[in-house]
Parts: structure tokens; C-alpha cells; sequence
């Protein structure tokens, strides 16, 4: 009885093998429309605590700061800050993600020994809830060094319009050269925040063929127009409408987020989800309550990000 009993269970093994050998692969489509439900599931915005303290066990990977480069656009020498994954190796090939910080902020900001994106992304990658990356904290200021303290804000918004000149034609050249990247869109992200954010969009409609993962969280006026700051230097934007994507240039996954305690940028982000929408561009704009126009908001929204890029 006990070999019949055996005999009965291998054989309904040996059946559910080969049934599952006998299913047809998924489609092109149908994987793709997995990988959009994947990428644009809801974010979470109320994560485990865990994700942003240090902890002692961890490996954060390697912080390079002030690594430098000729920028032909400021017409001198620039540098940005670097993270290079736990366990880096020349021997593999990563993909790359370039973040933009704020007004007057700097590549500290986001990538120093103890930022809280080198720490977020150390503990995703550990979870195994991240992909291994390179991650290039970019600085925005691109003029000459020397005169950066006199310059009005006016001046700042359109010098940091120069950083998209500056990683096109230096940065980005820099770090292809120099590390074992990945390249082509699908291996290519921008991410930022107020400032930085406005910029990332910029990028990303301006090279969409290079870049198909973008992040704006609480973007700053500026990208196209809007309502919102009327008959300031804000209304020279760097758009007049979002251009048109290419059905080859649809973004892999693009991500607005903006708190609605944020009385700077609010209105400015939902107004580019909007206008979005009218495009047609596919995209994932939270609005979410309780968050206001800082450092706290950047992690979740970094949180949410980390997790989806090069999916």
C-alpha cells in the first residue's frame, strides 16, 4: 500500500512538470504590462524606520567625494560626489542614476558618509529591495566657482539651467569613461528635488532617448508654464508645452510627488501632472498628505524611487 502510495505522488509530480514545461511563454506585451503594473503599483509613504538609520551590520558601499572633471560649460572644472554599491566591482557593469539637489544645496546633500540617501539605498540593497547601482549626486552650480556667492537667485535659476548642458556633454562622458556603466535609456535615471526636481523633468523631456527613468519630487516652476508665479523670472521656462515622446521613447517609469503641506510647490507639481495627463504621458503624481517642502519628504520619496528604477 505504502509503494502504491509513492508511486501515485511521483507520478502527479512528474505530471505538474510537465504541464508546467507545456506553458506558453509570456508575450513581449504581456511582460510589459507586467512591468508597468510592477513599476506603477502605490507608493508607500509611512515605510519601516529601519530603511533610514545606519546600521553597524550594513555595508553602505563607497562614498567618493569632490571626484572632478572638466565641465566645457562652466569652463572649468566641476566636481559631484559618487556612490559605488556594497560590493562594487570593475568586473560588473551597473546602471547609473543622476540626483539633483535643491536651491543652494550641493552633492553633499544627497551622497556624503552619512546622508540619508547613501543610507536609504545601502538598506534597500541589503533588503534586496533595490537594484545595485551607481548613483551620481550632481552639483548644480555651473559657472565659475569664484563668483557663486554674488549671484542673485535670479541668476542661480538660470546657471543651474546649465547643469543639463554640463552632464551631457562632461558628466556623463566622465563617468562612462571612468566606471564599468551600463548605458541606453533603460540603464539611465535622474531624480531631484525642488530645484533639482525641475531639472530631471527637463532632462528627461529633452533626452528622452537616454533617460528612461525620472523622478520630481516638489519640482520648482520653470519646466513649462504654468499659473503659478505669474511675472517673475520663473515665466522663462525651459519648455513651452511638454515635448511629444516617440512610442520608442516612452518613459520606463516617470514619478511626480509633492506634499500638501508644500506651499512653495504644490500647485506647480499638480499643475505639470495635469499637463501630463493632457499629453497623454503616462505617469504616477502623489499627492500626499501631511508632508511640507523637505528633507523628511525626500526619503519617502527616494524610498519609493530606489525601488522601481531598472526594474
Amino acid at each position: 500500500m505504502k509503494q502504491r502510495v509513492i508511486a501515485i505522488i511521483l507520478i502527479a509530480l512528474m505530471c505538474a512538470a510537465f504541464l508546467s514545461g507545456c506553458r506558453a511563454e509570456p508575450t513581449a506585451q504581456e511582460a510589459a504590462a507586467k512591468q508597468q503594473e510592477v513599476l506603477y503599483a502605490p507608493n508607500v509613504y509611512w515605510p519601516d524606520r529601519f530603511y533610514f538609520q545606519k546600521h553597524f551590520w550594513i555595508n553602505y558601499g563607497t562614498v567618493l567625494k569632490n571626484v572632478r572633471y572638466y565641465s566645457r560649460t562652466a569652463g572649468e572644472s566641476k566636481h559631484c560626489n559618487i556612490l559605488l554599491p556594497a560590493h562594487y566591482s570593475e568586473k560588473k557593469q551597473y546602471p547609473v542614476l543622476y540626483v539633483f539637489h535643491g536651491f543652494y544645496g550641493s552633492a553633499d546633500d544627497h551622497i556624503d558618509e552619512h546622508s540619508y540617501l547613501t543610507v536609504l539605498y545601502g538598506n534597500l540593497l541589503f533588503s534586496k529591495k533595490a537594484k545595485e547601482m551607481i548613483i551620481v549626486s550632481v552639483e548644480m552650480y555651473t559657472d565659475k566657482a569664484r563668483y557663486k556667492d554674488f549671484k542673485s537667485q535670479e541668476e542661480m535659476h538660470f546657471i543651474y539651467d546649465k547643469v543639463i548642458d554640463d552632464l551631457y556633454l562632461d558628466l556623463m562622458p566622465y563617468i562612462e569613461s571612468n566606471y564599468p556603466v551600463k548605458t541606453g535609456r533603460e540603464n539611465t535615471a535622474a531624480a531631484g528635488v525642488s530645484e533639482g526636481g525641475a531639472k530631471a523633468l527637463c532632462i528627461g523631456f529633452d533626452r528622452p532617448e537616454q533617460f528612461g527613468y525620472i523622478g520630481a519630487f516638489a519640482p520648482n516652476p520653470g519646466v513649462i508654464p504654468t499659473d503659478f508665479y505669474n511675472g517673475s523670472y520663473w515665466d522663462k521656462t525651459y519648455f513651452k508645452t511638454f515635448p511629444v515622446l516617440s512610442e520608442e521613447n516612452e518613459f520606463e517609469y516617470l514619478y511626480l510627488a509633492v506634499g500638501s503641506k508644500d506651499e512653495t510647490n504644490a500647485g506647480v507639481t499638480m499643475a505639470y501632472h495635469e499637463a501630463l495627463d493632457a499629453y497623454g504621458v503616462k505617469n504616477q503624481t502623489d499627492y500626499v498628505k501631511g508632508c511640507g517642502h523637505n528633507m523628511k519628504f525626500w526619503k519617502l520619496c527616494f524610498y519609493n524611487y530606489l525601488q522601481k528604477v531598472f526594474r
